[in-house]
C-alpha cells in the first residue's frame, strides 16, 4: 500500500481529550434507560478521540477514492454500467414517494399501484411477455424466481421428473447457482469456436429430465445466438421451457424481444438496462416476466388493474408463494419507469443500436493490438484474449491495473472462462465518442508500454491510493481491523 497516497486512518488523528460532541445529561431519573452494571464494559472502548471537522474531512476525502459512473468511464463487460440520469433520483426522493408506507390501504396509494402497473406493462412490451412481477429484490433472485415458476409449471402438470437445467458453458455464474438453489441438477452445454450454443451438443442432452434451458442472448461473449429459433424448437419439443437471462437485454432494446425469440420466462436487471443504481449491495430489482399461460405461477402478491379501472394488490392460490417481503424496492421502479418514459418509444429504440455501435467502435480500434478470439461484429460487448504480443509476460490483470492510472475503471477480466486471458469490454450507449477515444488511446498506450517497458505495466497501478497489493496474500491473510492496518508496514 502506498502510504504517501493513502488517506490516514481516522485513528491516526486521535488526541487524548479531544471530542466533537458530548451527549447531554440524562434529564430523567438517572436509573431510567441506563444499562445494568453487568452489561457495561470493564474498560473504556478503544475509540478515536477527534473533533468534528477532522471526522468530516477524513470521510469526505476518503469518499473521493470511490469510483463510479458519475466519476468516470466504467466499461465493465456484462454489467452495463450506464449513467443514471439525475431526474430519476429526484423523482425517487420526492416526499410523496419516499415517505410512503408499504402497509397503507390500497385506496390511499392508487397512484403508486398505477406506477407499478405501468412499469409491468412497459416491461411486457419491451420483453414480449404476457405478465411481469416486480417483487424480486435482485437479478439473481429474479433468476431463482423464474426457475421456481418453471418448477411450479412442471409440477402442475404432474411432471415431477423434470429435475435438470441446461446451462451454456459461457453462462453467467449466477445461472448454475440459481438453478442449484432451486433444487435442479445442472448440465453444461458446450460452445463451438464462435462462442454460441453448440446445437448438436444441446440436442444430445435434451431428454425427459430437462426442465429448462437458461440462455443469454446476445451471449456472454457479445455474440447474437443466430440459431435461437432452432434452439427454442428443440427445447420446447422436449417438453422443457426456455429461460432468458436479462443481463444482456440492453442491446436488444428497439431491435428484438426475448418473447418473440421463443423464451418462456425472463428476468430483467433494472440496474443494467434501465439506469437504476448499480452495486453497493442494493437496493436492487430483478423483475420476472412470463409468456401467456404461466401468469398464475408468478409470486404473491401481484398488482392488477380491476375492471372498474382501480388497482389492487392480489394474492392467488396458484402462485408459487412469496419470494420477498412485499412488492420489491419501489423507488427503484420509480427510477426505471422515469427512464423509460423520458426516452419514450423512439428513444428506447435507439439504446440497443447505439450500445452496439459503441462496442464495435472500440473493438475495431483495438483489435490490431489485442487478441480477438471471435472475429466479426459484436453486439453490446466483446472479449479480447489479452494482448496479441504475449512474449513479454504482461497479463490481462496487468493491463487492467495499469488502466487505473489513466482514470478508467478496469473492464471485466478473466471472464468468461472460455479464454485464458479474457478482457471483457462494454461501453454502453451513454458514453460519448470523446470518452471512447480517450479509453482507446489509453489501451493503445498500455500495449505500447507492454512491448517497450513491461515492468511499468506489471507494477501498475502507480497513481492510485492502493498501489499494487499482493492479491493472494490479501485473500489468505486479510487485514480486517484498524489495528491490523496500523501495525502493518505500508
Amino acid at each position: 500500500m502506498n502510504r504517501k497516497l493513502y488517506d490516514k486512518l481516522i485513528f491516526e488523528y486521535s488526541h487524548p481529550g479531544r471530542c466533537g460532541f458530548s451527549l447531554p445529561a440524562n434529564r430523567y431519573d438517572r436509573h431510567i434507560d441506563e444499562l445494568p452494571e453487568s452489561y457495561r464494559r470493564s474498560e473504556t472502548p478503544a475509540l478515536p478521540e477527534v473533533d468534528e471537522p477532522t471526522v468530516v474531512r477524513h470521510y469526505t476525502n476518503s469518499s473521493t477514492n470511490n469510483f463510479g459512473v458519475d466519476t468516470g468511464f466504467y466499461p465493465l463487460g456484462s454489467c452495463t454500467m450506464k449513467y443514471n440520469p439525475k431526474i430519476n433520483e429526484q423523482l425517487a426522493a420526492s416526499p410523496s414517494i419516499a415517505c410512503l408506507h408499504p402497509l397503507q390501504p390500497t385506496a390511499t396509494v392508487q397512484g403508486v399501484l398505477e406506477l407499478y402497473w405501468q412499469l409491468q406493462r412497459a416491461l411486457c412490451e419491451i420483453g414480449g411477455m404476457a405478465e411481469f412481477t416486480l417483487n424480486p429484490f435482485a437479478g439473481a433472485q429474479g433468476e431463482l424466481t423464474g426457475l421456481l415458476v418453471i418448477k411450479a409449471y412442471h409440477l402442475s402438470r404432474q411432471d415431477a421428473g423434470r429435475t435438470t437445467v441446461l446451462v451454456p458453458d459461457s453462462a453467467h455464474g449466477t445461472n448454475p447457482a440459481s438453478a442449484a438453489v432451486a433444487g435442479f441438477k445442472i448440465v453444461e452445454v458446450a460452445s463451438p469456436p464462435d462462442g454460441t450454443v453448440d446445437v448438436d451438443d444441446l440436442r444430445s442432452k435434451l431428454d425427459g429430465s430437462v426442465a429448462a434451458m437458461m440462455m443469454t442472448n446476445p451471449n456472454t461473449v457479445g455474440m447474437f445466438e443466430k440459431n435461437i429459433p432452432q434452439i427454442a424448437e428443440l427445447v420446447h419439443s422436449a417438453g422443457a421451457l426456455l429461460y432468458y437471462d436479462g443481463a444482456n437485454l440492453n442491446p436488444m432494446l428497439g431491435v428484438a424481444r426475448p418473447g418473440d425469440m421463443g423464451f418462456d420466462v425472463m428476468h430483467v436487471n433494472l440496474h443494467k438496462t434501465f439506469s437504476t443504481p448499480h452495486g453497493g449491495g442494493g437496493p436492487g430489482a430483478g423483475p420476472v416476466g412470463v409468456r401467456k399461460g404461466l401468469e398464475m405461477f408468478l409470486p404473491n402478491p401481484r398488482v392488477m388493474r380491476l375492471a372498474d379501472g382501480r388497482f389492487d394488490v392480489v394474492s392467488t392460490d396458484s402462485a408459487l408463494g412469496r419470494i420477498s417481503g412485499w412488492l420489491g424496492n419501489f423507488t427503484v421502479f420509480v427510477r426505471a419507469l422515469a427512464y423509460i418514459l423520458t426516452l419514450g418509444a423512439d428513444g428506447v429504440a435507439k439504446v440497443g443500436p447505439l450500445a452496439t455501435l459503441n462496442a464495435n467502435y472500440i473493438l475495431n480500434k483495438l483489435s490490431d493490438l489485442y487478441e480477438l478470439p471471435i472475429p466479426g461484429p459484436c453486439k453490446h460487448e466483446f472479449v479480447f484474449d489479452g494482448l496479441k504480443d504475449k512474449s513479454t509476460g504482461v497479463t490481462t490483470l496487468n493491463v487492467a491495473k495499469r488502466l487505473l492510472d489513466f482514470g478508467f475503471h478496469a473492464p471485466t477480466i478473466y471472464f468468461p472462462l472460455l479464454f485464458h486471458e479474457s478482457l471483457m469490454i462494454e461501453p454502453t450507449e451513454t458514453e460519448s465518442r470523446e470518452t471512447l477515444d480517450s479509453f482507446i488511446e489509453a489501451m493503445r498506450q498500455i500495449a505500447r508500454e507492454a512491448a517497450e517497458d513491461p515492468g511499468l505495466v506489471k507494477n501498475a497501478p502507480h497513481d492510485t491510493p492502493v498501489s499494487h497489493p499482493d492479491d493472494t496474500e490479501a485473500a489468505l491473510h486479510p487485514l480486517t481491523t484498524w489495528r491490523d492496518l496500523c501495525e502493518t508496514p505500508m
